[in-house]
C-alpha cells in the first residue's frame, strides 16, 4: 500500500485535508495498522451498543409509564427487572468503551509522537528550525501537549459524532411513529410525525446561534495555548540558565519577564473566557428548555386522549435524543475549538520541519554532500547568517586525510563554517563535500546528559557501548582519571563539573569513538598553554591517522597544526539575496 502522505504537499489544501493526509490516513497503514484497526472496530461496535441501549431505554420508558398509568404493581416490578439489565449492560459497555478508547488514543498518540520526534530530531532539524520562518515556537510543547490534546479530542469528537448519527437514524423513526399527526389550526391539513420537523427546527436554530457564538472560541483558544507555551518555556529557560542568572543578579529581570509573559496568558485567558461566556450562556438556556419543550408540544395529544402517558414520555425522550444528535455541532463547539487549535499547532510544526529540506525556487543554499574520497572539499563557499547577511564568501579549500589544519578567523566566520560542515547551516551558497568517514564534532562545551557519568561520557552511544577498560584508559589519557570512581553516579554533570573537566571528557569521548575526522571549535579554551599542548600531542599519538580541524582565533593554536587557512572577514555589508558584487579578494587561502 503506498504511503497516503505521498500525494500531500505541505501547506496545500484546507486544514481537514492536510490533517487527514498527514496524521490520520497514514496511521491506518503504519506498521501497527492491525492493532489500530482492531481497536477502531471495537470502538465502533461498542458505540453501536451504547446507541442500542439508549433505544432499549426509550421503549422501557414507555412501558414503565404505561404500567404506572395502569397502576399495575406487576408491570412496574417487571420494568424494574428490565431496568436492572439495562443498567448493568450500560455499565459494562461504558467501561469497555472507555478502555478501548484510551488504548486507541495512547496508540495513536505514540505513533504521532514518534513521527514528529523522528522528523524533529534528525539531521539537526531541531537546531535549524530555530532559525527558519513559520509558526513552530515551543516544538517540545507541541509534541508533548498538543499531540495529546489533539488525539484525545479527535477521538472524543469522532465517538460523539458517530453516536449522534446512529441516534439520528433510529430516533427519527421512533419519534415519527409515536408522535402521531397534528392538525394545523384553522385548516383540515394533518401533519404526520409533526414532532420530527419541530426537532429539526429546534436543533437548527440552536446550532446556528451556537456556532456563531462559538466562532471566537477557536481563535482565543489558539492564542491562549501559545501564551501558555511561552510562559512555560520562559520558566524552563530560567531553570536551565540558573547559574548565569544568579551570577549576574538577573533574578529581577527574570521575574519581570515571567510576569509579563503571565500577563499575556491572562489577556488570552480573558478573551477565551468572554468567548466561553457567550457560548455557555446560550447552551445552558438551550439545554434547560430541551426537556420541557417536547412535553409542552405533545401535551395536547395526551390531553385529547390520543396518547397514553407512556407514549408521551417516549415521544419526549425520543425528541431529546433526536435534538441532541442534531445539536452535535453546538454541543461540541468548545471541544472542536480546542482540538482544532492543538491540531493546527502540531501540523504547523510538521510542515515547517518538512520545509527545512525543501529547495525554495530562486533561493540559493549550501550544497552539502558526502563524498567517497578521503578529503574535505570546499568550493566557492559563501555563508550567510539567518537574516541573509554574508559573513564568509568565496572560500575554496581542500583538506586531506591525516592533516592537522587550523581554520583561523573571527568567531562569526568560524561558527558559520563549523555549522555548515556539520550540515546544520544551509544559508549561503557553494559546495561542501565531506568525507564518507566517521566524524566527530567537538564543541566549546560538550553536551553531558543528566544521568550516570558513564552514560554522559559514552554519549551518543549507549552506556554499555564501551567496556570499563576503554573508559578508564580514556579518562587517564585526558587527565580525568579522578572521575573513575564516580562512573555510575547519577547527577547533572554540566552543573557539577568545571569547564576544563568537561572539555577533558570531550577528548575522552574522541579516544573511545576513534573517529577518522575531528572538527573542533574552541574546544581547548579552558586549558592553559601546557595543558592544551599536551592534549594535542596526546591526540597525535593515540589517533595518528585522524584528521584534525581546529577553528579559532588563539595565537597558541598555530604551532600545534601543520597548516593554517585564514578566513578573511567580509568588510563590506552584503546580503545573500542581492545581486552578486565583484569580489576583490578571496576569503580563504
Amino acid at each position: 500500500m503506498p504511503d497516503p502522505t505521498e500525494s500531500a504537499k505541505p501547506h496545500t489544501g484546507n486544514l481537514a485535508q492536510r490533517l487527514w493526509f498527514v496524521f490520520v490516513a497514514p496511521y491506518w497503514y503504519c506498521e501497527r495498522k492491525w492493532r489500530a484497526r482492531g481497536l477502531a472496530l471495537s470502538l465502533l461496535v461498542l458505540t453501536g451498543a451504547q446507541v442500542g441501549l439508549s433505544v432499549w431505554g426509550n421503549y422501557w420508558n414507555r412501558a414503565l409509564f404505561d404500567a404506572l398509568e395502569a397502576r399495575s404493581v406487576r408491570g412496574v416490578a417487571i420494568q424494574a427487572g428490565i431496568f436492572a439489565l439495562i443498567f448493568t449492560s450500560s455499565i459494562g459497555v461504558t467501561a469497555a468503551h472507555l478502555m478501548v478508547k484510551r488504548a486507541l488514543h495512547l496508540d495513536w498518540r505514540r505513533w504521532l509522537t514518534d513521527l514528529l520526534t523522528d522528523r524533529w530530531m534528525t539531521d539537526g532539524r531541531h537546531y535549524r528550525l530555530r532559525f527558519s520562518a513559520g509558526l513552530h515556537d515551543n516544538p517540545d510543547q507541541r509534541i508533548a501537549e498538543d499531540i495529546r490534546i489533539a488525539t484525545d479530542g479527535a477521538l472524543g469528537l469522532a465517538h460523539t459524532l458517530l453516536y449522534s448519527l446512529l441516534s439520528l437514524g433510529l430516533f427519527v423513526d421512533i419519534l415519527w411513529n409515536v408522535s402521531g399527526s397534528m392538525e394545523v389550526p384553522g385548516t383540515n391539513v394533518q401533519v404526520p410525525g409533526y414532532m420530527v420537523p419541530l426537532a429539526f427546527l429546534y436543533a437548527g436554530i440552536g446550532t446556528g446561534l451556537g456556532w456563531l457564538l462559538g466562532r471566537p472560541l477557536s481563535r482565543s483558544t489558539s492564542a491562549l495555548q501559545t501564551a501558555e507555551a511561552n510562559f512555560r518555556f520562559g520558566l524552563a529557560r530560567a531553570r536551565e540558565h540558573s547559574e548565569a542568572i544568579a551570577l549576574t543578579r538577573g533574578e529581577g529581570e527574570e521575574r519581570r519577564g515571567a510576569t509579563e509573559r503571565f500577563r499575556q496568558v491572562g489577556r488570552a485567558f480573558d478573551r477565551q473566557s468572554l468567548a466561553f461566556m457567550g457560548l455557555i450562556s446560550f447552551t445552558t438556556g438551550y439545554g434547560s428548555l430541551l426537556p420541557v419543550f417536547p412535553l409542552l408540544v405533545a401535551a395536547p395529544q395526551f390531553i385529547a386522549g390520543a396518547m397514553t402517558l407512556g407514549v408521551l414520555m417516549q415521544a419526549a425522550h425520543a425528541f431529546q435524543q433526536l435534538t441532541s444528535a442534531l445539536s452535535w455541532p453546538v454541543d461540541n463547539a468548545a471541544g472542536i475549538a480546542v482540538c482544532r487549535a492543538s491540531a493546527e499547532r502540531v501540523l504547523s510544526l510538521y510542515e515547517d520541519i518538512g520545509e527545512l529540506d525543501s529547495d525554495a525556487p530562486g533561493e540559493s543554499h549550501i550544497e552539502r554532500v558526502v563524498g567517497d574520497a578521503d578529503a574535505l572539499v570546499l568550493k566557492d563557499l559563501t555563508i550567510a547568517d539567518a537574516s541573509g547577511r554574508i559573513v564568509l564568501e568565496h572560500l575554496d579549500a581542500e583538506i586531506r586525510r591525516g592533516e592537522r589544519v587550523l581554520l583561523w578567523g573571527d568567531s562569526t566566520s568560524t561558527n558559520g563554517l563549523f555549522k555548515a560542515l556539520a550540515g546544520l547551516w544551509s544559508w549561503g551558497s557553494g559546495n561542501v563535500v565531506v568525507p564518507g568517514r566517521s566524524t566527530l564534532f567537538i564543541l566549546q562545551r560538550p553536551y553531558l546528559p543528566e544521568g550516570t557519568l558513564r552514560g554522559a561520557l559514552c554519549y551518543p552511544q549507549p552506556p554499555d557501548a564501551f567496556g570499563d577498560a576503554a573508559i578508564l584508559r580514556s579518562l587517564e589519557l585526558t587527565g580525568a582519571a579522578w572521575l573513575a570512581p564516580r562512573l555510575d553516579e547519577h547527577a547533572n554533570w554540566e552543573e557539577i563539573l568545571a569547564a576544563n573537566t568537561q572539555q577533558q571528557l570531550s577528548f575522552a569521548r574522541a579516544l573511545m569513538l576513534q573517529p577518522e575526522w575531528i572538527f573542533m571549535q574552541e574546544a581547548t579554551d579552558s586549558f592553559n598553554a601546557v595543558g592544551e599542548r599536551a592534549m594535542f600531542e596526546m591526540l597525535r599519538r593515540e589517533l595518528p591517522a585522524t584528521t584534525l580541524l581546529t577553528m579559532g582565533l588563539h595565537a597558541g593554536l598555530e604551532a600545534l597544526h601543520e597548516r593554517k587557512i585564514v578566513l578573511t572577514p567580509v568588510l563590506e555589508t552584503k546580503y545573500l539575496r542581492e545581486e552578486p558584487a565583484v569580489a576583490t579578494t578571496g576569503s580563504g587561502h
